[in-house]
């Protein structure tokens, strides 16, 4: 575990490396909100009802190859998971859950810029993710017959290795701690700030010990908006 924390401080540490030594190369602090969801189908389809209003938080870095193409990277702070609900709180009984991890995310997004004008353009692109899980809450609550009750416990993380066939801590209730995926991004940068719309499509299914392939069922969805200011 120590070797993957230390794998991603130094992602970090080239990452604001190639972007302080890179020509014309910028920096940008990017914040946002996050609407996370859970797909719950085969084919990867989601219920707007589950939707968990959360955040993202960090530093991108740009890096021009062209006039009108950059490649996008950074480490963001990102909030994901799910509710759901069964019931009305005034009902004898009713059930309502969240789950809400964080990750440490790594993008890398080839991006075009069409200009729009002198001081701002276009843009819109893709590419993959990288996530680390480091915290989170499952917390429940509900009535039963009119009984109340409550649950808050911290999330359980397997230690699996993304470079092995193998899982480590793999069992119920304990979430894949490495999830990975795919990003699409549009938006409008100015002189000094950038408005974003992004997507994310987890490639990674949420429970340890289950086979990422066998369908495209529990795994993040993520739409968010977000402000970035540049450095």
């Amino acid at each position: 575990m120590k070797k993957k924390i230390i794998a991603l401080g130094l992602s970090a540490f080239l990452f604001c490396g190639f972007t302080s030594n890179a020509q014309k190369s910028s920096a940008m602090l990017r914040a946002g909100f996050n609407l996370a969801n859970v797909s719950i189908n085969s084919d990867g389809s989601i219920d707007d009802a589950k939707m968990l209003p959360s955040f993202h938080v960090g530093l991108i870095g740009d890096l021009p190859i062209t006039g009108f193409f950059s490649v996008q990277t950074g480490l963001l702070f990102s909030g994901k998971g799910t509710k759901t609900q069964f019931g009305n709180t005034t009902d004898a009984n009713y059930y309502r859950a969240k789950t809400n991890p964080f990750y440490i995310e790594l993008p890398v997004n080839a991006v075009v810029k069409l200009p729009l004008d002198d001081d701002s353009k276009f843009f819109f692109g893709a590419g993959p993710y990288a996530a680390m899980g480091i915290g989170g809450k499952n917390k429940a609550e509900g009535k039963i017959f009119g009984v109340a009750f409550e649950s808050k416990e911290n999330i359980k993380w397997s230690n699996d290795d993304p470079t092995t066939s193998g899982e480590e801590g793999a069992g119920l209730g304990i979430m894949r701690r490495f999830d990975y995926g795919l990003n699409g991004t549009a938006g409008i940068e100015g002189r000094s700030v950038v408005f974003s719309v992004n997507y994310g499509f987890g490639l990674a299914k949420l429970q340890s010990g289950t086979d990422n392939n066998a369908d495209n069922n529990n795994k993040h969805r993520i739409l968010s908006v977000a402000l970035g200011f540049k450095l």
